[in-house]
């Protein structure tokens, strides 16, 4: 009985571990906020353009750990999103929240960017790979004297 109180002890102890390690390996809130501000000082410095070009690369500066930024202009089109390519181009203010059908979620993106700035957006979405939505939270940042936000979110 001592030896089985041992072995599982020691695979509890492994488990733990794993998943420090696998939550340790996520994207952060904070790195969101940077992220986002990041893509929109390029907007800024660099042009539109040039952001797009960057934001859509699956391989680029943007993507990182289990997120990403996608770009959108304020009219709800999304103009860079480097996960989903068929977004890029669509209006897509009437996608729906996953466990909401009522909240409009790039309607709620866009009256952040609008009437604060910034700020987060909590919604339930499909994480790739899971058959359940999940809680999400994005962080929204509007590129000052732009039409354009950048955003990046988190599971939680």
């Amino acid at each position: 009985m001592k030896r089985f109180t041992q072995v599982a002890l020691g695979i509890a102890v492994i488990l733990c571990l794993a998943g420090v390690a696998m939550a340790a390996g996520g994207a952060t809130k904070d790195e969101c906020v940077a992220k986002t501000k990041e893509a929109g000082r390029m907007v800024t410095d660099k042009g539109v353009e040039a952001a797009i070009a960057e934001v859509n690369k699956k391989d680029g500066m943007f993507v990182w750990k289990d997120t990403y930024v996608f770009l959108m202009d304020l009219d709800g089109k999304m103009i860079a999103h480097p996960m989903s390519p068929a977004l890029v181009g669509k209006n897509v203010l009437d996608m729906k929240d996953k466990g909401d059908p009522g909240k409009l979620l790039f309607v709620e993106f866009v009256k952040v960017a609008k009437e604060k700035g910034e700020g987060w957006v909590d919604y339930m979405w499909l994480n790739p790979g899971d058959p359940k939505p999940r809680k999400k939270v994005t962080y929204i940042y509007r590129v000052p004297g732009k039409n354009v936000l950048a955003g990046a979110g988190v599971y939680e």
